[in-house]
């Protein structure tokens, strides 16, 4: 049987650049029809995007509506609608770009929108060429199902709440559950692999963040998606001997109970897992029941937080510490099984400050070993 090729997406930025451009069209007097042309610019490509609704609000603002397709990737911003309003006014030309309902804030940037890099260059320099002789225009993103959508993503971890992020380094959405995209995933580790011992597995984009931030070099890692049990053998198959995971540990404790492929549409167990290192540290059934309970593991993570703080106790940390030493026996014992070789894996987990860091014995040993080498 031949696998089909995985089919490409875009990012939720071009939906929004596809809004706001069919918008000032329109305000423009343009006939807008089903679809408008944009360049991604990463790559530099054209592409039509489909116009769902397009609507005049006064004489000065327009409203556009797209929806997200991701392509073959299992997202749960498939067919979210996006909207832009565009309002046009006298100016110089200035584009402002503002982050309405559903896109989350940055609460360690002052509460800004977090419409990053490549969106913010997206709709600038698409929208330029567009805007009228003493025009200037404001542009709000609007995500009606994002503050709903983010409470099942982490993103709170990471310092964005509120809603989702426009976020990403290129207009194509990679199909990363897709099993075409393991072939690329397996590219990328061979060229570290042939130059390098030592490999770090970085769960997502934060992860590869701030894995980089505390010194871990660029040139070591390779951000994951939810592959990781096919990923960890081929590590062993391809010649590592040490390989790091380094990531959130709501994505990672997966592992600990066996979860190889970590996307929730797949699996997930993530308190029944927190929760059991909690009984194994010695915690009492009343607290074991409120971690079980919890609605995110973040908040139980919180809870367990806030019984150090009244007993003056560790447990909270050594709850962490035992899933990560779980991680390392498993993730071996799965290599062992499937690879028929034994590698040195060690983990690091952080929690949502980004500043606490709780790793197993292997994983502190790899993660110190790879900083020195930045030095």
């Amino acid at each position: 049987m031949t696998l089909s090729q995985p089919r490409e997406g875009y990012v939720l930025p071009v939906f929004a650049c596809a809004s706001a451009i069919a918008a000032l069209r329109y305000l423009h007097g343009e006939t807008v029809r089903e679809t408008v042309s944009l360049d991604l610019l990463e790559p530099r490509r054209q592409v039509d995007i489909e116009i769902e609704q397009l609507a005049r609000i006064s004489a000065d603002s327009a409203l556009a509506i797209t929806r997200s397709d991701p392509g073959d990737n299992l997202d749960l911003t498939r067919n979210t609608p996006i909207w832009a309003l565009v309002e046009t006014k006298a100016g110089n030309g200035e584009i402002v770009i503002k982050g309405g309902e559903g896109i989350g804030i940055q609460v360690n940037h002052d509460g800004k929108p977090a419409i990053y890099a490549y969106a913010d260059r997206l709709l600038r320099e698409n929208l330029r060429s567009l805007l009228q002789p003493n025009e200037s225009v404001t542009v709000t993103i609007i995500l009606p199902e994002g503050r709903k959508l983010a409470e099942r993503t982490s993103n709170a971890a990471f310092g964005v709440v509120e809603g989702l992020s426009l976020l990403g380094s290129s207009g194509i959405s990679q199909p990363l559950s897709a099993p075409g995209q393991l072939e690329i995933f397996r590219e990328e580790l061979a060229r570290i692999s042939g130059r390098f011992e030592s490999v770090v597995f970085c769960i997502g984009e934060n992860g590869l963040d701030l894995a980089r931030k505390i010194g871990i070099p660029g040139d070591r890692t390779v951000k994951t998606a939810n592959w990781i049990g096919p990923l960890l053998v081929e590590a062993a198959l391809q010649g590592v001997s040490e390989l790091l995971l380094f990531g959130y540990h709501g994505k990672l404790l997966k592992l600990a109970g066996g979860i190889f492929h970590t996307h929730h549409h797949l699996a997930d167990g993530r308190m029944e897992i927190l929760t059991a290192h909690a009984a194994k540290v010695g915690l009492a059934t009343e607290h074991l029941q409120t971690i079980l309970a919890g609605e995110t593991v973040e908040k139980s993570w919180q809870y367990l937080q806030s019984l150090d703080r009244e007993t003056g106790d560790n447990r909270g940390e050594r709850v962490l510490e035992s899933i990560a030493e779980t991680i390392d026996r498993r993730c071996q014992e799965y290599i062992f099984q499937h690879a028929g070789r034994e590698i040195t894996v060690g983990s690091i987990l952080f929690d949502r400050s980004r500043t606490n860091l709780f790793g197993s014995e292997n994983g502190i040993k790899i993660s110190r070993k790879l900083q020195e080498t930045s030095r």
